[in-house]
Formats: structure tokens, sequence, C-alpha cells
């Protein structure tokens, strides 16, 4: 009668920026006699050890402190830019994209909105700046102005249109 002999070894190791990386064996064998157990699962033992202690040598990539934080040249924001270019000065300060700048310009621009009344609707909805909000938050804000300029609304009597107009019932001009 064969008998089975299965053994497992395994490893991870912790690396800078809160990565880490495993490497395991499996080894499956039969033992004709049970004669020698003990000394043929040490044997197995240091083999898996030995030769998972070689491989995982080999860290491979090991991303930097700051990976996953900043936008690189090569970060999927950037790619598609003119000269494979960081965002341009102008824009470097908004955290949104810069599809969801264009158009939240646009719309000040378009609109005649108070850029302040935009910027304190943002504070008021997301706790921080037009430039601040990120790409969700835009979103929100985005649709939030949309909603409420979609219709043909009059502007104040400075000459500009509110933020806030159509928003919990307000006119669009200043109080």
């Amino acid at each position: 009668m064969a008998i089975k002999l299965i053994a497992n070894y395994s490893k991870r190791l912790g690396l800078p920026g809160y990565s880490s990386h495993q490497f395991s064996i499996e080894i499956e064998t039969e033992l004709v006699t049970t004669d020698d157990v003990a000394a043929e699962s040490a044997r197995i033992y240091e083999l898996l050890q030995t030769n998972v202690d070689e491989q995982i040598r080999q860290t491979g990539f090991v991303p930097p402190t700051d990976y996953g934080m900043e936008e690189t040249p090569a970060s999927p924001a950037n790619i598609g830019r003119t000269n494979g270019s960081q965002r341009p000065a102008a824009s470097a300060a908004w955290k949104c994209t810069d599809k969801q700048r264009e158009l939240i310009e646009n719309l000040v621009t378009e609109h005649q909105l108070d850029k302040n009344e935009v910027d304190h609707l943002a504070r008021q909805r997301f706790g921080k700046g037009v430039r601040e909000l990120n790409k969700v938050e835009a979103s929100g804000l985005l649709n939030e102005l949309l909603e409420s300029h979609s219709g043909q609304q009059r502007p104040a009597p400075n000459g500009r249109r509110s933020a806030y107009a159509g928003i919990n019932g307000n006119t669009g001009g200043k109080r």
C-alpha cells in the first residue's frame, strides 16, 4: 500500500509602500513504506524551503512609497496629452479631470455665473473649493449646475447669474 505525503511551503515578505509578495510550492509524493516518514518529511520540507527562499529573493516590481498617490507622465490621467506632457499649468491645481474643469469653466462663462458663488456652492456641498473637487464630486457639482441652468434664466441686476439659481427657490439674484 502506497502512502501519499503532501507538503506545502509558503512565504510572504513585506515590502516598502505597504506592499508584499508571496511564493508557495506544494509537492505530492508517494512513500513505499512507512518506515521513514519523519526523515522523508524533513527532506521534503528542507527542499521546499530552500527553493521558496531562492525564488522569493527576486522581488520584481517594488512600488515607491507614494505609488498611486501622484500623477506621473505615464499615469492614466495624462495619457493622450500632447507630447505625453502633464496637465498645463493653468489646470494643474484642479483635482478633477480636464474635461470636467473645462465644462465647469464653460458653464461659468456661458451662463455668466459668479465664480465665487460656484466655489461657495462646492464648499457647501463637498466641504472644499471647486479646484479641490475629485472626479466624483466635480460630477455632482456639474449635475447641479446643469440642472439649475438648463432652462432660460434672466441675469441678476449685476449682469451675472447665480450658481444657486433654481436651488431651494433661489431666483438667481443676490440677497
